[in-house]
């Protein structure tokens, strides 16, 4: 069989990988938005940006420094996290308590001056990072090639996620956390450091949109405006799963990048647009998304 719904299989699978890089990208931030949202209430504008400063990161590496792909794939993410750390203990700590507007517009207006500072020093064309050495490549899959990039974007972006999930939802120190934004007043009653725990959430969901900037960096072109040409999909992806959902957003994101794959073979002109219809439809039907918890 050489066609699936009169579409060539070439064709057909070549846009189902892609779909499964892209949803693997969407994925990863919107686990990151999902963690800060869940964990801190705060809907994070930032998150585009820091997933653009992870891949400049890994770019100004092996530019200035020489740093390998598999070296900046740790310490990217370590850096990214870093300034998460320092914008939740310098800004948005004294916003917790206030309406979720408060943030909103004060992570909004801080990705547009990182995104401003970036462009002013590097300027809107892309920088090339290359692919590493041992995932140079393909595989013969028989019906098509499937760069060896590709899968392993799609190994390593599962890999975090799930374990990212196992570990806030199945472990003891998920349940610290849960409890420490659920009723901070009694967590810390009970000798847990709730601030240090709210600061080190908020660096570690800075750090999943580093480790997807890195993973992204040989992909597409490093740019500053890497990050705002994808946050608007993310953000409508942690809508359509539930905002707070970590496996709502896993899933969806994945899912919706098939989804949008899939579009392109079918009817392209509307492949820039159906996450959001599919976003509309959600919203009208269930409006705390597919895995979001009904007040």
């Amino acid at each position: 069989m050489n066609e699936i719904f009169g579409i060539p299989i070439q064709a057909f699978m070549g846009q189902l990988m892609l779909g499964l890089v892209n949803g693997s990208f969407y994925a990863m931030l919107s686990l990151g938005l999902a963690v800060i949202f869940g964990m801190l209430n705060i809907i994070n504008f930032t998150h585009g940006a820091l997933y653009m400063l992870g891949a400049f990161a890994a770019w100004l590496g092996l530019t200035y420094l020489e740093m390998n792909y598999w070296v900046a794939l740790l310490a990217a993410p370590l850096c990214v996290g870093a300034i998460g750390v320092v914008i939740e203990r310098t800004m948005l700590q004294w916003l917790y308590k206030l309406d979720h507007l408060y943030g909103l517009l004060l992570t909004f207006g801080l990705a547009l001056v990182l995104e401003g500072l970036f462009i002013n020093i590097f300027g809107v064309s892309g920088q090339p990072y290359s692919i590493p050495d041992q995932l140079s490549g393909a595989f013969n899959l028989g019906f098509m090639f499937l760069p060896k990039y590709r899968a392993w974007v799609i190994v390593a972006s599962l890999t975090v996620c799930f374990a990212t999930w196992f570990v806030i939802e199945k472990t003891q120190l998920g349940a610290y956390l849960r409890a420490a934004t659920e009723n901070p007043q009694l967590t810390q009653a009970f000798g847990i450091n709730v601030p240090l725990m709210v600061m080190l959430t908020y660096g570690f969901g800075a750090a999943l949109a580093g480790f997807a900037g890195v993973l992204a960096a040989p992909a597409l072109q490093v740019s500053p405006l890497m990050g705002s040409n994808l946050i608007i999909v993310v953000f409508a992806v942690v809508v359509i799963g539930g905002m707070g959902s970590i496996l709502g957003s896993i899933l969806t994101g994945l899912g919706l990048g098939v989804v949008e794959g899939l579009t392109k073979v079918f009817y392209p002109e509307a492949s820039s647009t159906v996450v959001f219809i599919i976003m509309a439809i959600v919203l009208m039907i269930r409006p705390a998304g597919l895995f979001g918890k009904e007040k």
